[in-house]
């Protein structure tokens, strides 16, 4: 049996799934599921299935997450690095904003597209959103078709 941390990553009859490997495969921006097939098409946009093995991305409702994720880690390496440097050399304000802006933005754009593959590789694993089998949008839509019969 697979472990996150000291739990198993399970959901009903399926085989438990490796959320380590799926974030890492994520991460890599490969498949979660095969670690062969690409995860994106574009920069920030995921495939609609793996072209190896199949598994549908589409269910990925990464959102906002990964933006937040990003911000969090930029901030943190940015901070301590400005509060680093300043200890060590004084620069002018120009010479600040002309180092820690571009760092921040080329950082960032660094950062999005893996924590963005890490988030739907977490997806996959702990079967969330229509991963595990089950396609929660046509579970709504028939709930939403069951309240307007009422």
């Amino acid at each position: 049996m697979e472990h996150f941390g000291s739990h198993p990553v399970r959901s009903g009859s399926q085989s438990p799934r490796n959320a380590r490997t799926a974030v890492k495969r994520g991460f890599l921006g490969r498949c979660p599921n095969c670690g062969e097939g690409k995860l994106f098409r574009a920069y920030l946009k995921p495939v609609d299935e793996c072209a190896h093995c199949g598994e549908e991305m589409r269910h990925h409702r990464a959102d906002d997450f990964p933006a937040y994720l990003t911000i969090f880690i930029v901030g943190h390496i940015i901070v301590g690095a400005y509060m680093s440097v300043d200890q060590v050399v004084d620069l002018a304000m120009w010479q600040q904003m002309a180092l820690w802006i571009p760092m921040t933005g080329l950082l960032s754009l660094v950062l999005l597209q893996p924590l963005k593959g890490g988030v739907i590789g977490l997806q996959w694993a702990l079967m969330m959103h229509g991963f595990g089998g089950i396609d929660e949008d046509a579970i709504a839509a028939g709930a939403l078709a069951d309240d307007k019969s009422r």
